[in-house]
């Protein structure tokens, strides 16, 4: 039996399609939707972020309420926390894990949330323990100490990623934000380092001032068309240098937004804001798109368009991205050459 058209492959799993719910809470955090998010087309799912901040505080509760007492009357020893601080903050993720592993049979990927070395070890371990297909840690930070060079945050987040690559058999994805000075150097050490993918990219949330409040103010703007531009670029970069598998993520709602992220070599692609603005059955259609497109455009499989527009795939590569710069400066020269404004 010939493989179905729009079958891919993700860090080593097989997957019925290249489409990928991303980690988003409204989504994964009900475990009534995920067997709707599977039924639509879902072809694999990232639960919500595991975030070990939480399981640094809940360890250092614990081991405050150990000591507490330690000296007292033997009756105290009945207040001490029973639970093994491994899994501490870990509870409700896991049987989140284990609730989308009984209702599901698409793979289930957890996801690992964090800045500095702490307990991912313990994290991972516990995640894959109960079931999870793969780990996508989420390298999310916002530096502001001036005191610490890149090439030392670099090397922070190159130790988490080896801690967790070495003590678990799952194979695990690495989100980036796409704030790198050499972003392609970054992304050769974090093969070195065990990484199996990237995901491109993860998403800063801006905050916002009320000038009548004078507060700042957190709001949510999902992402859209104008989110995929870096995604697209990199990809297209990275594209068979790297032995690292590449998903695409940031504003995707569409079949044909999904084309393009193959075209420049992308592995899957992952979907949020599309399914949170039009439901699971964004699934559904986008899915039926990217197989219409397939038929129209005489291609028998996705393996035969990923990568076709790639820079790899370019004779001159540096030629090929200088040649896009200036004919996108181009673009707007008619607005020096007296033609009226609008």
């Amino acid at each position: 039996m010939s493989p179905h058209p729009l079958a891919s492959r993700w860090l080593g799993l097989e997957l019925r399609s290249p489409l990928v719910v991303g980690a988003a809470a409204p989504l994964s955090g009900d475990p009534a939707l995920l067997p709707q998010l599977e039924e639509q087309g879902a072809a694999a799912v990232v639960l919500h972020s595991l975030f070990l901040e939480q399981i640094e505080r809940d360890w250092q509760e614990w081991q405050h309420h150990q000591q507490i007492g330690s000296e007292s009357y033997a009756e105290s020893l009945s207040y001490l926390p029973s639970t093994d601080p491994v899994h501490l903050g870990l509870d409700g993720y896991l049987a989140v894990i284990r609730a989308a592993r009984q209702c599901l049979s698409i793979p289930v990927i957890a996801s690992l949330n964090g800045v500095h070395p702490g307990h991912w070890r313990q994290a991972a371990l516990a995640v894959a323990e109960a079931g999870a297909s793969a780990i996508e840690l989420n390298l999310y930070a916002v530096p502001t100490d001036g005191s610490r060079s890149g090439s030392d945050l670099e090397a922070e987040q190159l130790a988490v990623v080896r801690e967790v690559c070495a003590a678990v058999p799952l194979p695990v994805a690495v989100k980036l934000g796409p704030w790198y000075t050499s972003l392609a150097h970054f992304a050769r050490q974090l093969e070195a380092a065990g990484a199996a993918g990237l995901v491109l990219f993860n998403r800063f949330y801006q905050p916002d001032i009320d000038i009548e409040t004078l507060e700042t103010r957190s709001h949510l703007k999902l992402s859209g068309e104008a989110d995929q531009r870096l995604p697209l670029r990199w990809i297209g970069l990275l594209h068979g240098r790297l032995g690292l598998d590449l998903a695409a993520s940031g504003g995707l709602s569409t079949a044909a937004d999904v084309v393009r992220m193959l075209m420049v070599g992308a592995s899957t692609t992952q979907l949020v804001a599309a399914l949170l603005r039009h439901g699971p059955g964004q699934l559904r259609r986008v899915s039926d798109g990217l197989t219409q497109w397939l038929e129209e455009h005489g291609y028998g499989s996705l393996d035969e368009l990923r990568g076709c527009l790639s820079q790899a795939r370019c004779p001159d590569p540096e030629a090929f991205e200088r040649a896009q710069y200036m004919r996108a400066v181009g673009s707007y020269s008619h607005l020096t050459d007296g033609t009226p404004w609008s």
